[in-house]
């Protein structure tokens, strides 16, 4: 069971899209790498992207067709990164001390 029965929300997500959750003190257990390994994975996909959707912005000779698959990569990103800061910031909750 995690610290104050907390559950971490994991990276991926499990039938029909539903969010997963781990319980465990362990954050050094081989569930709790794995989340954080694919999280950095998907923090570094996001910067690559957000790199590329600069490069596209910047062109001024950049076709309309480039912005709808770059929109909806962007878009996938996004939903990572924000599950990523959500799973995060529970665990920086959970770990720094409440002051009175």
């Amino acid at each position: 069971m995690t610290a104050r029965n907390e559950l971490r929300l994991l990276p991926w997500s499990g039938p029909e899209g539903k969010p997963c959750y781990l319980s465990t003190d362990d954050r050094d257990g081989y569930m709790s790498r794995l989340a954080d390994d694919i999280e950095a994975v998907q923090l570094g996909m996001a910067a690559d992207l957000l790199e590329q959707a600069l490069e596209v912005l910047g062109d001024e000779d950049a076709e309309s067709g480039e912005l709808r698959p770059l929109a909806t990569k962007l878009t996938e990103a996004l939903w990572d990164v924000l599950r990523v800061a959500t799973s995060r910031g529970h665990l920086l909750a959970v770990s720094e001390p409440h002051h009175s």
